[in-house]
C-alpha cells in the first residue's frame, strides 16, 4: 500500500473493512503494510466525507461501517483502477510491440529481460512469447530488454540502445 495513490488507499481500505468491519487500525495496518497511523489517516477522511461509520462494539472496541455513500465511491475506485490499469497495460504492451519489432529487424530471436516490476515483466515476458521471441537467463551476447518503471530500453551488445517511449 506505501506506492499507492491515495485513491487506491482508500478502495482497499473500504475492500478490508468489508471484509471485516471488526479489524482494528492495527490489525489494518498490518494487512497493508502501512502505519497505524497512515490507517487512521485515512479512515478519519473517509468517515469526514461519510463514506464509513464508526460504532462502538465493546468498550475499546470500533466497529466500522461501509455507508452506502462508501459503497458508491467503491464501485467508482474499482473502475478508475481497472480503467488505469488496462491504460498501463496498452501502454506497456504498445512499447514493448515497437521493442520486439526493433529485435526482429536485427533477426534477434532471444533476449533477456532486466528490472522493472513483477507485473510489467510478467506483460513484457507475455509478449515475447507471443513474438516467438525466446528469454534467457544467461548474460551471454543476447540483447537485454531493460524495464525501468514503463519504460522499455533495448540494450545490444554494441552498446547500442533505443528506449520506446
Amino acid at each position: 500500500m506505501t506506492n499507492l495513490s491515495s485513491q487506491d488507499r482508500d478502495l482497499v481500505l473500504l475492500e478490508q473493512i468489508e471484509k471485516n468491519p471488526n479489524a482494528t487500525q492495527a490489525t489494518l495496518a498490518e494487512q497493508l503494510g502501512v502505519a497505524v497511523g497512515t490507517v487512521n489517516w485515512h479512515l478519519k477522511r473517509l468517515i469526514e466525507k461519510g463514506y464509513v461509520k464508526v460504532k462502538h462494539a465493546e468498550r475499546r472496541k470500533l466497529k466500522y461501517i461501509i455507508t452506502p455513500e462508501g459503497i458508491a465511491l467503491r464501485a467508482n475506485l474499482t473502475v478508475d483502477f481497472i480503467r488505469s490499469s488496462m491504460e498501463m497495460y496498452r501502454l506497456i504492451r504498445q512499447r514493448m510491440k515497437s521493442a520486439l519489432q526493433e529485435l526482429q529487424q536485427q533477426q534477434a530471436s532471444v533476449v533477456r529481460l532486466q528490472g522493472g516490476s513483477p507485473d510489467v515483466v510478467d506483460i513484457c515476458r507475455l509478449s515475447c512469447l507471443e513474438s516467438g521471441i525466446h528469454i534467457t537467463e544467461q548474460r551471454d551476447h543476447y540483447p537485454v530488454i531493460q524495464i525501468d518503471h514503463l519504460k522499455i530500453i533495448v540494450h545490444w551488445q554494441d552498446g547500442a540502445h533505443r528506449i520506446n517511449e
